[in-house]
This record gives structure tokens, sequence and C-alpha cells, in this order.
């Protein structure tokens, strides 16, 4: 049986004082999302692996929070080209901040940040950075 890796994250928009900006946003993003491959083959990034809030209006929530995971096989010998589907995705969408989540059975965890120069990104904008952390957890001989 070949090792799995686990991917999962979240993608945050910002609040908006102006409701009707904010619902603009949402649309644009839950766009994005839609536009994703889905069921076809083995794509890097599917529509199945997200979900977020379906109400186009903000009721009790302030921010769009889009969450996403997925099990892949090894998926780390593929990483930059996952990571280049994940960019293509987040330059489709209205965000302030991304994480994700790589744990696998051999490497280890790593955290990956996306932050952006000014502070959000909105579609086509290119002032993204991504950073990199490796986490290891120790086990029982440290």
């Amino acid at each position: 049986m070949e090792p799995e890796s686990i991917v999962y994250g979240c993608i945050r928009d910002w609040p908006s004082a102006e409701p009707e900006e904010s619902r603009q946003r949402r649309r644009v993003n839950l766009a994005a999302l839609n536009a994703l491959p889905q069921g076809e083959g083995w794509p890097f990034i599917g529509r199945e692996m997200f979900s977020y809030c379906q109400r186009e209006d903000e009721g009790p929530h302030q921010t769009q929070v889009i969450h996403f995971g997925a099990s892949y096989r090894t998926i780390e010998y593929e990483w930059a080209l996952w990571v280049r589907h994940f960019e293509a995705l987040l330059d489709e969408l209205y965000w302030t901040s991304a994480v994700v989540h790589l744990e696998t059975e051999l490497n280890g965890t790593h955290t990956f940040r996306w932050e952006t120069e000014t502070g959000s990104h909105s579609p086509h904008q290119r002032d993204v950075r991504m950073r990199c952390a490796w986490e290891r957890e120790s086990g029982v001989l440290g």
C-alpha cells in the first residue's frame, strides 16, 4: 500500500462594511470554485474538495471562509504541480490569507501560508507570497 498524504486548509476573505461588496466577492469566489473540475480522472484540485457557507448574505458570518481537504497517494512527489494549481485558483479569488497543511507519512507535516503585500487579494492581482514551515512531531525517542 502506498503512503498516504493528507492536504487540508482554508482560504479566508476579509470582512467588508458594505454588504453588496461582500456579496459580490462571494459570488466571484463561488463561481471560481464551481469552475473547478469535478470527478475528472485525478485533478490535483477538484471542486468536491472545497466547502463553504452557501448563504449569499453574510448572516452571522462576517468573513467568508473556504475550507478544503483531500487524501492523495504521495502527493509530495508532485507538490510543485499541486501548488501551481492551488495558486491558479487563488489568482481567481478574493482573499486575505490562505493556509495549506500537508501531512505525509514519509516527510512529516508542512504548513504553507499565502499572503499578499497589500493585505488583501483581488482576482488577477500579482502580489502573492508563500511561506513554508516544516513541522516535525517527535516520537517516543524524541
